[in-house]
């Protein structure tokens, strides 16, 4: 498949892809300069223009034919991904599917969300025809993470492609040949134009995407590189969405499911070998049912297993230096009085880490209050839902939540300080394409997916078309006396009741 890239690139340097699992190299990618990004975007403002006179009916199609070759070839997309993130296939495949979903429902709903619409223009203002549309923004650029290299970019990169924008994307570093194999597939059947372009290094080109002409930028990553992104767009005013980390609570009350809740916790905490933005770190459970609760994911846990061969649950960890976060955090909250029931620090390995319960760690342990994004999971004792609720809001993040309950789950849910809460099933809301996802506070802002997701990459445009003369000149140096009577009269009439 031919790359689409910058033909005036100049690329001089290159980096390496690894399986985290064995060091081989995956690939090989070049560094893309400052000029090379500079070159991507001039050439995907050229495409936009092309890319939006398709109409929505146009642009569906051709992802409707994308869609179908990433179904059709989904064993080789889940395999780049394997060999770049270390996860097993079948893991590879469900972010696979989810995505293909995402295509799906964009494609299909882009118009219903975006097209044009009439609005009431009020009474004094009868005699215009009011409308409002949604336009591209131009060129959105979005960097992506490396967790999820395909679910996770594409949540930004086929709603800013439906709602009619040209994208420049950077994967991660961890993950080029993932990113370079989506932007290939898209390029076979829209070969006209470079409406999807990859562009590959570290920082510097990330950077350079954020101080170019985009439009747009959607970040999904740390917290800490978000702000940094804020400030640079902050230059040229390119409003951002960012989506950053998360410390997700679970909740579960003393008329829960608990195999289903302790199923919920295990898959939640440990799959992916828990580099989850959205998984489950920490777990607020009733008294009455604590004990039983903490039996079951014990119990649950025993059979669960990271490394490289095909009989693990879930893979190395892909980011190698996040072993070090991962062990600093176990070791705070045993040297804080917490107790590890399974793993703990002889579970963290050269390449994985083993699944580790943790139980009395003090909430100002930095294993409950910092993002871990490693297999590792607490659980605490609480007297009812109103404190895990406090405990669970008591965070400067905000991503997603999980409760367990029959009869108070919507309840408790609508008073989670997150951007999207499942209940009784484990992070139900990021496979259902149609709700938003997106967080507050230190989990950042802005929504991708769902009409939302739509909306995020197009701005709204409002036009007011006169259909009449207005009976009373209202905008107009012959406004008379008798017209601002008449206009305070009706006033009085429509609004000035008691």
């Amino acid at each position: 498949m031919t790359s689409v890239l910058p033909e005036q690139s100049t690329v001089r340097e290159s980096f390496e892809s690894l399986n985290p699992a064995t060091d081989e190299v995956v690939g090989t990618h070049p560094v893309h300069s400052r000029e090379d990004v500079e070159a991507a975007v001039s050439k995907a403002h050229e495409a936009a223009v092309w890319w939006e006179a398709l109409g929505y009916a146009g642009r569906a199609e051709r992802l409707r034919r994308w869609k179908g070759v990433l179904t059709r070839r989904l064993a080789q997309l889940a395999e780049v991904v394997r060999a770049e993130t270390g996860k097993p296939t079948g893991d590879a495949q469900l972010e696979a599917v989810l995505a293909i979903e995402h295509i799906d429902w964009a494609a299909r709903n882009a118009r219903k969300v975006l097209g044009r619409k009439h609005r009431a223009p009020g009474l004094l203002l009868s005699n215009n025809d009011a409308t409002v549309e949604y336009q591209p923004y131009g060129v959105v650029g979005v960097i992506g993470p490396w967790n999820y290299p395909v679910y996770t970019p594409l949540g930004s990169v086929t709603y800013a492609l439906a709602a009619g924008n040209a994208v420049v994307f950077k994967p991660s570093e961890y993950t080029p040949g993932v990113g370079q194999w989506l932007v290939d597939t898209f390029a076979e059947v829209v070969p006209e134009y470079p409406v999807l372009q990859q562009v590959t290094g570290f920082g510097t080109t990330g950077d350079a995407l954020v101080r170019s002409e985009v439009n747009k930028i959607a970040f999904t990553g740390s917290t800490a590189t978000g702000k940094k992104i804020m400030a640079a767009a902050s230059e040229r005013l390119t409003p951002v969405v960012i989506e950053a980390g998360g410390k997700d609570p679970m909740l579960v009350d003393a008329d829960a499911d608990l195999d289903a809740a302790a199923d919920a916790t295990v898959w939640g905490a440990f799959s992916n070998a828990g580099q989850t933005c959205i998984g489950v770190e920490r777990v607020y459970v009733h008294e009455r049912v604590h004990d039983e609760f903490v039996a079951k994911v014990l119990d649950k846990t025993k059979d669960i297993r990271g490394g490289a061969d095909s009989r693990a649950q879930y893979g190395p960890m892909t980011m190698r230096s996040q072993i070090e976060v991962v062990r600093s955090h176990i070791t705070d909250a045993l040297a804080r009085g917490g107790r590890a029931l399974a793993g703990g620090l002889e579970a963290v390995g050269d390449r994985c880490v083993q699944p580790t319960v943790l139980v009395d760690v003090p909430e100002e342990s930095s294993a409950v209050r910092e993002e871990t994004f490693g297999p590792t999971v607490t659980i605490a004792k609480v007297r009812d839902m109103e404190e895990a609720i406090a405990k669970a809001n008591d965070t400067v993040y905000g991503l997603g939540s999980t409760v367990f309950s029959h009869s108070r789950g919507t309840e408790i849910a609508r008073r989670l300080r997150t951007g999207a809460t499942a209940i009784n099933a484990p992070l139900a809301f990021a496979g259902i394409a149609s709700l938003p996802f997106g967080g507050v506070g230190d989990s950042g802002f802005g929504r991708i997916h769902g009409p939302e997701g739509l909306r995020e990459f197009a701005r709204p445009k409002a036009i007011a078309r006169q259909r009449f003369p207005a009976p009373l000149a209202l905008t107009s140096f012959t406004r008379s006396d008798k017209t601002e009577q008449l206009v305070s009269k009706a006033m009085a009439i429509l609004h000035g009741r008691k």
